[in-house]
């Protein structure tokens, strides 16, 4: 009797340790994910916060905002104009909408990082001279995601209201024609003009005209985006009045459209 009453009990043991071993075999194992989920939750309320921050501004809410206003934009570089003194002058530009980043500061670390189609957060300013609307005082924060923006023709908007909502944006223009572009005193023609009164040398900004048989516009090549090895520098040099060209460049505003023009290729002909 007692024999049995011994096994009886060992049995009973046995029996509560394999289940205890179970439970606590259980309970690492809803341990272990739980800590999975809560490590993925973790990750989406991160990506959550980074694409629903309240601050950020759409493009329309930007041209809607007051001058010398604080702005929030999320945009990407197209490209760069300068960098000097820990403060970087950058054209950027979403899906929505082009910016102009004047004088952003930047150490020239972070300027070698931004290379085309960077995603940034942008905060600053929102200003004005003389038309060009861009954003200063700003800082800036590089952000996961790449966007580069093909060019919109804008050719058939010269001359129109319409053009100014394209202010910024890396844009075409078709066939228009080189016209003489002159110098107070000088009745010599000129195809461009280093500067815009013809005083500088080469190196210096290109301006030059076009028209499109209406109106004649003016059109620059920054020296600071393109310099004098550059394609385009070399091909706004060799232009002469009557040549019809194809461009692409930023569409910058100085006292009316003043593009800064990246590209000048001969119209093709059919």
């Amino acid at each position: 009797m007692k024999k049995v009453l011994a096994l009886l009990l060992v049995l009973s043991m046995v029996v509560l340790a394999l289940a205890a071993c179970g439970n606590a075999t259980d309970t690492g194992k809803e341990t272990k994910g739980e800590e999975t989920k809560t490590e993925e939750s973790k990750g989406e309320e991160t990506k959550d916060a980074e694409t629903t921050d309240s601050s950020v501004m759409t493009h329309a809410q930007y041209v809607a905002a007051e001058l010398d206003t604080a702005v929030v934009v999320v945009t990407y570089v197209q490209a760069k104009q300068s960098w000097w003194d820990n403060k970087a002058t950058v054209y950027a530009q979403s899906e929505d909408g082009a910016y102009f980043l004047y004088n952003m500061a930047c150490s020239e670390a972070d300027y070698a990082k931004l290379t085309p189609g960077t995603k940034i957060k942008v905060s600053g300013y929102k200003s004005a001279w003389s038309g060009e609307v861009e954003i200063t005082d700003a800082t800036f924060e590089i952000l996961e995601g790449s966007y580069i923006a093909e060019p919109t023709d804008v050719t058939a908007l010269l001359g129109k209201d319409e053009l100014i909502d394209h202010q910024n944006e890396y844009v075409a223009f078709k066939a228009l024609q080189v016209v003489a572009s002159k110098v107070d005193g000088d009745d010599a023609e000129h195809a461009f003009l280093y500067k815009w009164d013809n005083s500088g040398t080469p190196g210096d900004d290109l301006y030059f005209k076009v028209t499109d048989g209406e109106n004649v516009y003016q059109f620059t090549v920054e020296s600071y985006l393109c310099g004098k090895d550059t394609d385009v520098y070399k091909a706004v040099e060799g232009l002469t009045v009557g040549d019809t060209i194809d461009m692409t460049g930023f569409l910058y505003w100085y006292n009316g459209v003043n593009p800064h023009i990246t590209s000048v290729t001969d119209t093709p002909t059919e």
